[in-house]
């Protein structure tokens, strides 16, 4: 049983399945938008701030789990 390819989501930054991707057309050409963001934009304003907050943090996590483990991987190498 093959795994579904993830696809980047030029709105919040991440890799999602392609079941939970859509193409959608931009002034730039088509992009591929998750489904969550996109359903995101029918909310108020201040639910649409709270689930962009939402994303932030969970990139800026991310991000910082990555340099992290980039950093543990390098003193390693080091000390090797």
């Amino acid at each position: 049983m093959s795994h579904p390819a993830n696809i980047y989501c030029y709105h919040c930054g991440r890799q999602h399945p392609s079941a939970e991707m859509r193409q959608i057309e931009t002034k730039g050409g088509k992009k591929w938008r998750c489904i969550k963001s996109i359903e995101a934009t029918k909310l108020n304003s201040a639910q649409r701030d709270a689930f962009g907050k939402t994303v932030t943090m969970i990139n800026r996590a991310e991000h910082q789990a990555r340099v992290k483990a980039r950093l543990n991987a390098e003193r390693l190498l080091a000390a090797g």
